[in-house]
Formats: C-alpha cells, sequence, structure tokens
C-alpha cells in the first residue's frame, strides 16, 4: 500500500480562494474590509518568514494588512499597549501576536489581553472555553485546517477512533476538542503515555504534534490510517543547511497509511489560510452579519 497524499497546496489554495470571493462580497455589498494586524517583537528569522507570508497572502485575498514591529528589547507594557490600540481600531478584525514573545513578556498575559472576538489565533481563554463546550468560538487556525484536510479526505468522521500526540493549548487540546465535536472517539497521547506505540495503532485518524522528529514510525501506525503530520521540525543536511521533516517518519508511513500529509507541503500551509478565514469570520461577527456563501 501506497498512501494517498493530502497535498496541502491544494486545500490552502481552496480556502484562500473563498476567502478571497467571500472579501469581495463584505466590500462590495456592506463596504466592509475585513483587516488583520500581526505583531512582531524581535528579529526570530524564522517568525519574521511567518508574518511575511501572512502580510502577503491577507493583501492577496484583498484584506487590510497591519504589521506591526517591536525591538526584541520592548517591554510587556509596551506589547499590550500595542494590543488595547488594536483593540480599539474599528479597522482590525484580527489580531495575531507572533510566538514565540521574548523571556521579558509574559506570553499568556499578553494574548488574553487581545479582544476575544478578534482573537484570530483562538488563543484566549474565552475562545478555547467556548470551543469545549460546543459554543461559537474562533478556533485556532492550524487545528481548523487539519480538521478541514480530515473531512474532505475522510467523509463523516463520526465513530472513528482518533489519536492525538501532543497535547498543547495551540494544537494538541483543541484538536482533539474538534474531533470529538465530529464524534470521533478521542484519546490525547503525549510524553508520560505508557507503550504510545501500542496507542498509536489503534488510531484510523493519528494527530502527530510532539515536535520530534521522526518519532512515530511506520510500524505504529494502523494499516489504512489516516495520518496528520503537524510537526515542523528543521534538522541539518550533510551540507551545512537545513531541511524539513515531520514528526512522523514519512518513508516509513506512507507504506502503511491510507493517506498522509507531507512535511513540507501538508498542514503548515493550511496555517496561514485558515488565518484568512478566521479573519473573514472575525469580521463578519463583529458587524453583526452572516458570512456570506460562495
Amino acid at each position: 500500500m501506497t498512501a494517498k497524499i493530502i497535498d496541502g497546496k491544494i486545500y490552502s489554495a481552496r480556502v484562500r480562494e473563498k476567502a478571497g470571493k467571500q472579501v469581495a462580497i463584505l466590500k462590495s455589498k456592506y463596504g466592509l474590509t475585513p483587516g488583520l494586524a500581526v505583531v512582531l517583537v524581535g528579529e526570530d528569522p524564522a517568525s519574521q518568514v511567518y508574518v511575511r507570508n501572512k502580510g502577503k497572502a491577507t493583501a492577496e485575498a484583498g484584506m487590510k494588512s497591519e504589521e506591526i514591529r517591536l525591538d526584541v528589547s520592548a517591554t510587556e507594557a509596551e506589547v499590550l499597549e500595542v494590543v488595547h490600540r488594536l483593540n480599539a481600531d474599528p479597522t482590525i478584525h484580527g489580531i495575531l501576536v507572533q510566538l514565540p514573545l521574548p523571556k521579558q513578556v509574559n506570553e499568556t498575559a499578553v494574548l488574553d489581553a487581545i479582544d476575544p472576538m478578534k482573537d484570530v489565533d483562538g488563543f484566549h481563554v474565552i475562545n478555547t472555553g467556548r470551543q469545549a463546550v460546543g459554543l461559537p468560538a474562533m478556533v485556532p487556525c492550524t487545528p481548523l485546517g487539519c480538521l478541514i484536510m480530515l473531512k474532505d479526505t475522510l467523509g463523516d468522521l463520526s465513530g472513528l477512533n482518533a489519536v492525538v500526540v501532543g497535547r498543547s493549548n495551540i494544537v494538541g487540546k483543541p484538536m482533539a476538542s474538534l474531533l470529538l465535536a465530529e464524534n470521533c472517539t478521542v484519546t490525547i497521547a503525549h510524553s508520560r503515555t505508557r507503550d504510545l506505540p501500542a496507542v498509536c495503532r489503534g488510531a484510523d485518524i493519528l494527530v502527530a504534534a510532539v515536535g520530534r522528529p521522526n518519532m512515530i514510525r511506520g510500524d505504529w501506525i494502523k494499516p489504512g490510517a489516516t495520518v496528520i503530520d503537524v510537526g515542523i521540525n528543521r534538522i541539518p543536511k550533510e551540507d551545512g543547511k537545513t531541511r524539513l521533516i515531520g514528526d512522523v517518519c514519512f518513508n516509513e508511513a506512507v507504506e502503511v497509511a491510507a493517506a498522509i500529509t507531507p512535511v513540507p507541503g501538508g498542514v503548515g500551509l493550511m496555517t496561514v489560510a485558515c488565518l484568512l478565514a478566521n479573519t473573514v469570520t472575525a469580521a463578519c461577527r463583529q458587524a453583526g452579519i452572516e458570512e456570506p456563501e460562495v
């Protein structure tokens, strides 16, 4: 068996195209231009790439894009001042503070300061709580992207055994909540899980989000399972450069699974696309209008 490749380029293009069409309708019908502000503190190279990609995608979708850069020495008060200004700006519907933040800035304090209605990352405790109990909420972009790909690949997820390896607030926990809402039987596994390979072998859906390169081996995977690899790990090559690999040993898994996301070219592309979708959702909710059907 050779697994079907779940191509993030195809899925992200669909989500971005839909967002662009919705933005065009919002502009023409309501005079509403969704606005996204991204706050970057410091000069982390990976963060700079992410922020640049987000700004480009936002502009391509016809949205207002604002980028605020602060020096790595910025204080927590200075970061909070920017967040409060954006909260009060009616032209900004989504606020994203790029993580990680410098050590002198409390990430929890900053994320909690974002207006939950503008929290397009879905990290605010109000949004996580609402999602957990099944109320409308802003959903973290990466789990949302994973769910879109899973539902398109498998259709109805009801009754499937899903194992999420990783318990972070950014991916693992919200991913499990989304799968539970789709009527999956969900297990959250982690570093303390006893006999992790055996737990993984019981999964019809296996989501790997641990940040450990090639941790999930081919013989951990149930034949015919669908594998979503959220991991993005940069490892050195012989020529001194680096390359990206996932948490799943792709060459082994592709021979066992029925479908799998590659790294790169899988989940990562969906994260930015779903950020656009969340910004459209946030703009419509703040304006008290329904999202346009396209």
